[in-house]
């Protein structure tokens, strides 16, 4: 979350820099983080099966140091390159958050330990988004916004070191490249690609013009060849489909729902504080920094609720969190003082994020063999960055809709809130049905 509130804090700012004032080109910066994440994670993580854990986490530092360098530069060249390289920061965090799970998960077996660890890490999340907002928009408030990107290049040079140092060697099996599922990588990983660029791009070009429906068509192709692929050709693959039970499936479900309102919720609040009602980068991000506490007490509660009661159970728990964050600041009026919607708003969103994601890593770490606990933290953070990027995509038409002219600022962003408010509903049907399932 620090990276990805790199560039959505301090965003106005960086768009002024580059001369872009548009909300659908501004939501491609963090959509293109968001989207490699999600579709490079899963090759990441059976990448990490293969050849170890720790050594993709090591290189995940090397390869994001790299691309924070260049887009830091890229303020001397332009947006284009600037949305680049944050897509291919996008990839050195997906060797990392994947891989790094997947260590836990190998070293803790099913215990309430391994619950709280989980728990823990879920926290990692609102607190690195404060850590991130901060730091970031100080750079780009009071001296330079590259510099926010130059700082996080040598903190990830830093890492590699201390990675080697504290985290265990892995188990060594041998392997074989031919082991690795290249088909179902290149039709998955493009066919992701394709789908969200589409979504994402018609915010700023529109659904006429006519690639974007076309990627939209040859992505959805691609991703029916991959579940082919898989189901059917590849002796090793990428996403075991033909294994996955619906415990699982129900569970990524709940997350992509409540996820992916959380990055429209995020996003739009962010861009509510600043441009409606009109306070600084770092006033909005005084204004959210209480999610550091409250994500802190959610995530510590969750480790207990998962060692008490059914993980389905704290799941529909998360998605009503989800739902009346997003609901409060759907309706808070400009006006209204911090204390009254907002604040409530802001405390509340952390619980739907604490309590949703250890618990669908857990569904899936435990229904997962020793030797692809990989695959199963693959899972889990593909839905939730691929789920952020694609519904900040579909939440760019909605806004490009309503405010079309660009004049009502404010009905655009209450239309891409209640989109997310569908997409809270949607997360509670599927938690109940969960519930029921495997009551």
């Amino acid at each position: 979350m620090i990276w990805l509130a790199q560039s959505i804090a301090p965003l106005g700012i960086i768009g002024r820099s580059f001369g872009v004032r548009d909300e659908g080109e501004l939501s491609w910066y963090p959509a293109a983080f968001s989207l490699t994440v999600g579709t490079f994670i899963l090759p990441a993580g059976r990448l990490g099966d293969m050849y170890g854990h720790r050594n993709l986490y090591v290189i995940g530092f090397a390869w994001y140091a790299v691309w924070s360098v260049i887009a830091g530069v890229a303020v001397y060249s332009g947006d284009v390159l600037f949305s680049i390289a944050r897509a291919f920061q996008g990839i050195g965090c997906a060797l990392l958050v994947p891989n790094a799970l997947a260590i836990v998960g190998r070293t803790y077996g099913a215990s309430p330990k391994k619950n709280m660890i989980f728990a823990l890490f879920g926290a990692a999340a609102p607190t690195g988004w404060v850590v991130g907002a901060v730091f970031s928009s100080i750079f780009a408030q009071l001296t330079w916004w590259p510099w926010g990107y130059w700082v996080l290049a040598f903190v990830c040079v830093g890492m590699i070191p201390l990675a080697y140092l504290i985290i265990p060697a892995d188990e060594t099996h041998p392997v074989s490249i031919s082991d690795f599922d290249f088909l179902g990588c290149v039709t998955g990983v493009s066919g992701l690609i394709l789908f969200n660029f589409a979504w994402n791009q018609a915010a700023v070009v529109g659904w006429p013009t006519v690639y974007t429906y076309v990627l939209l068509i040859v992505g959805l192709l691609l991703l029916a060849a991959f579940a082919m692929v898989e189901t059917r050709f590849s002796e090793h693959p990428l996403v075991p489909l033909n294994g996955f039970k619906g415990e699982a499936a129900l569970a990524l479900g709940v997350i992509a729902a409540g996820w992916g309102s959380f990055g429209i919720w995020v996003f739009y609040l962010w861009r509510f504080i600043e441009n409606v009602r009109s306070y600084s980068a770092l006033s909005a991000c005084a204004q959210n920094s209480p999610v550091a506490i409250t994500g802190l007490c959610a995530a510590v509660a969750t480790g207990f609720l998962l060692s008490n009661i059914k993980v389905s159970y704290v799941l529909l728990l998360s998605t009503l969190f989800f739902l009346i964050g997003q609901i409060l600041i759907a309706t808070a009026p400009v006006d209204q003082i911090y204390w009254a919607q907002t604040f409530v708003s802001i405390i509340i969103m952390p619980w739907g994020m604490d309590m949703s994601f250890p618990s669908g890593t857990i569904v899936l770490s435990n229904n997962t063999p020793r030797h692809d606990q990989g695959i199963a933290s693959s899972l889990v953070n593909t839905t939730v960055n691929y789920s952020i990027s694609l519904a900040l995509g579909i939440a760019g038409t909605v806004v490009r809709n309503i405010n079309p002219s660009g004049t009502d600022t404010l009905a655009g962003y209450r239309g891409a809130w209640y989109l997310g408010i569908g997409l809270d509903g949607l997360a509670v049907l599927i938690a109940l049905y969960f519930v029921w399932r495997f009551r």
